[in-house]
């Protein structure tokens, strides 16, 4: 039988989860940031805090599934990834987009939203 305790436990796990899965994004974010940046202008301290920080975002990633069903979070995290990652180009790189790029953007958007709302009537 399921007392309000176990549910606030439960409760707290999936938010330290995707917490986890938060901090797994950003460093995703970070490392490839620094992975375009050494790949354009050189340097090995590029290379390295790219490494450092994808090894930070696959450890918390891992952590994250133990709250997280597996596939909505690597969803999760590749979608936001892959959304912020595109905006870092916009404004970092001064990459641009074609508007089909963009509208699959949107589309990987709306189905991250969907996954992640969905993740809850799983059980």
């Amino acid at each position: 039988m399921h007392t309000p305790v176990h549910s606030r436990s439960r409760a707290r796990g999936g938010l330290i989860a995707w917490a986890c899965l938060t901090v797994a994004i950003v460093a995703e974010v970070v490392g490839t940031s620094f992975m375009a940046d050494a790949a354009r202008h050189g340097g090995y301290l590029g290379y390295a805090v790219m490494a450092v920080a994808l090894a930070v975002s696959y450890y918390f990633l891992a952590l994250s599934v133990r709250g997280i069903a597996v596939g909505v979070a690597y969803a999760v995290w590749e979608g936001l990834g892959l959304t912020l990652l595109t905006l870092v180009g916009i404004v970092v790189f001064q990459d641009s987009l074609s508007a089909q790029q963009m509208l699959g953007l949107l589309m990987a958007a709306a189905g991250i939203v969907c996954v992640t709302l969905g993740e809850g009537h799983g059980s």
